[in-house]
């Protein structure tokens, strides 16, 4: 999942060094941090938030044959 939260995130911004996906897991979740640079912020999240939902949508499908929640979080 850190991968493809990582492809997705470069193809959006400028900066594409810049993005960092750190993952985090417990017993019933995996988290995925996912830091961009400032300038790059408003290119990741999108206008209402719609390329944020729609990321975390793509993830969440991704990983439904597991039988963890997957949550992605912008920093």
């Amino acid at each position: 999942m850190k991968e493809l939260v990582e492809v997705i995130a470069r193809s959006l911004v400028d900066n594409p060094d810049e993005v960092v996906v750190t993952e985090t897991e417990d017993e019933e979740q995996i988290v995925l941090n996912l830091t961009v640079a400032q300038d790059d912020m408003g290119k990741v999240i999108g206008k209402q938030g719609k390329i944020a939902k729609a990321i975390r949508t793509v993830v969440r499908a991704a990983g439904s044959k597991g039988n963890k929640k997957i949550m992605v979080d912008i920093q």
